[in-house]
């Protein structure tokens, strides 16, 4: 072995380089976030060069001229100062790794200058030594990287193909945009404009800018804050019936820092769950805010991993805020809520509302109140007679009251009903829309009517489906199942839910056992999946007008009228327009 000897501080900087410049893409994430960090409400993103070229511009604070050196040394931040600092962290860089590992391995140069001094300063770096010269420029920061991973030939022969590597940078440009819709962000290809946000401010409109109209058309607003824990989450979710077909679309912030969590993800793969098809995602844009004592971000070089000091409470706290926003119900604070005598309080009154409606859902630990449009009237008609002593915080839905008579023109192929909407021509599943409806009913109710049978077939099962039907017995009792085996391996029904009474239970139970694949937690939601679809109209069947109308008057009311339980899509709309552009109208 060799002697040991201690490595240049080039080479220790392009060893540092290779955990946090992986791509061009890094660098443009580096560079993006230290505009952010200082203020900017303007950034510009310029690459040329096959992407090896890299230009990031803002009218941020700028560096002063008695820091500049110092900023491009290794481990040297203005953003942490202290051990405690390093779990207190409210920027997005903080580790003062980033400039020093970009001038190991490129050509740089960078042109600032602060509100404080008449002239800016610019600085060439190269093979990790800096050269500072003054000059004239605008408040703000401009590096420009050229040659990237010009001395390190390996390093080349692994990046892909520029238009993949501007993909990256693409992506990154989106996520950071969407995190920070505040600042107005362009990314320029070869001086052609590939993305620009305007920096209103408006969640909404930088998605529209980042992707397209077509999208905010299909999201649900997702607000939600809990005081107790200090826990805050905001942003818009996609509708079950607008889907992806990967996790890209998968935008997950913590205090505004993009990141790949898995909890986060977890969460909103679970929120979905029963409302979407198998390989199809959601479009997500939240942002978890959170004290910063309770998040680790320093697990990772890229900083995208994150650790909680509570996993769980994170999990349930965006699980059911993705729920919330996808049920259409939104936090608004209630300024006149007033207290009443009789019940003396808020609980009292909602309680018994919970237990008869289920519209309204009490959270002692923060005070909040989750209540439907009805439940609000009834609270408001009683609290009229008394004087106002505090405010609370109400999740209110914007519910749609559902029409007394649908314009229903008949039935396609006695499979599809058929709507005369204000805005298009309305295309409904009969069978998904009832099913849709059954499921929720079920799933809500504390007791299921059975029906009792007299007179039941002999099903012989597996050993194996009898050891899961008897380990699971109370499942089956739960939806409104008595089983009773007669042998090892064959038993009959004794009673089955009223909704499915007229069905053969051999054929219930085959469904239910089939694609179980050794999953017994999924075990309830088959029973309960498949009691809702034997309990449905079926495909093909002709309806009358006023079985129609009852179909999709109850349809209306589900919580979740996207999807069926197995994610299929409920509902089309041909939107007027389409038709009379078909047939070359203009009206």
């Amino acid at each position: 072995m060799a002697r040991i000897k201690q490595l240049s501080k080039h080479l220790i900087n392009q060893i540092a380089a290779g955990e946090v410049i992986e791509r061009p893409a890094s660098v443009v994430k580096e560079l993006t976030e230290n505009s952010i960090d200082a203020g900017a409400t303007k950034i510009s993103v310029e690459i040329t060069n096959d992407c090896r070229d890299i230009r990031v511009a803002d009218n941020g604070s700028g560096i002063h001229p008695d820091d500049i050196m110092l900023a491009f040394s290794k481990h040297a931040t203005s953003k942490i100062a202290t051990d405690e600092d390093l779990y207190n962290i409210h920027t997005l860089g903080f580790r003062g790794e980033a400039l020093s590992s970009i001038i190991s391995i490129a050509k740089l140069s960078c042109t600032t200058r602060t509100k404080d001094f008449e002239t800016g300063t610019k600085v060439i770096c190269e093979n990790s030594e800096v050269k500072q010269v003054e000059t004239g420029c605008a408040i703000g920061t401009i590096m420009e990287v050229k040659n990237l991973f010009y001395n390190i030939p390996a390093r080349l022969k692994f990046l892909r193909s520029s238009s993949t590597e501007f993909s990256y940078i693409q992506e990154l440009i989106q996520s950071v945009a969407l995190a920070h819709p505040e600042c107005s962000i362009e990314l320029k290809k070869n001086g052609k404009t590939i993305l620009k946000t305007s920096g209103q401010n408006n969640l909404l409109q930088t998605i529209k800018e980042v992707y397209s109209s077509e999208i905010t058309k299909n999201l649900k607003e997702v607000l939600r804050t809990d005081n107790f824990s200090g826990l805050k989450i905001s942003g818009y979710v996609s509708t079950p019936n607008y889907t992806r077909s990967s996790k890209k679309s998968y935008h997950m912030y913590i205090n505004s820092r993009t990141v790949k969590d898995p909890v986060f993800q977890k969460a909103i793969d679970t929120a979905y769950r029963n409302l979407i098809a198998n390989g199809k995602y959601p479009f997500i844009v939240l942002n978890l805010e959170m004290p910063t004592e309770d998040v680790d971000v320093n697990v990772h070089p890229t900083k995208r991993e994150v650790r909680y000091k509570n996993a769980n409470q994170i999990f349930n706290f965006i699980m059911t805020s993705i729920q919330g926003g996808l049920t259409n119900y939104i936090e608004r604070k209630v300024e006149t809520l007033q207290q009443f005598n009789k019940p003396q309080n808020i609980v009292d009154f909602v309680q018994p509302q919970l237990e008869k409606t289920g519209e309204v859902i009490f959270d002692k630990k923060d005070d909040t109140v989750y209540i439907s449009n009805s439940a609000m009237e009834n609270l408001e008609r009683e609290t009229r007679r008394e004087e106002p002593v505090e405010q609370r915080r109400f999740f209110v839905p914007v519910e749609k009251t559902p029409e007394t008579e649908e314009n229903i023109i008949g039935q396609y192929r006695n499979t599809y009903i058929l709507i005369e909407k204000d805005d298009g021509l309305e295309i409904v599943d009969q069978h998904i829309a009832e099913e849709r409806y059954n499921y929720e009913k079920l799933l809500a109710d504390k007791e299921i009517v059975s029906q009792m049978l007299f007179v039941s077939d002999v099903i012989e099962v597996s050993v194996a489906e009898a050891e899961l039907i008897r380990e699971n017995m109370n499942k089956f009792e739960k939806f409104g199942f008595g089983i009773e085996f007669t042998d090892e391996t064959k038993l009959i029904f004794r009673k089955v839910p009223q909704l499915i009474a007229k069905v053969n239970p051999k054929e219930i139970l085959a469904d239910i056992l089939e694609n179980i694949d050794g999953n017994i937690d999924s075990l309830e939601e088959k029973i309960l999946r498949t009691t809702a679809c034997k309990a449905s109209v079926k495909a093909g069947q002709k309806l009358s007008v006023w079985q129609m109308q009852e179909i999709i008057k109850k349809w209306r009311t589900t919580k979740m009228p996207y999807t069926c339980p197995h994610g299929r899509p409920i509902t089309h709309t041909i939107a007027h327009k389409d038709i009379a552009a078909f047939f070359q109208r203009n009206n």
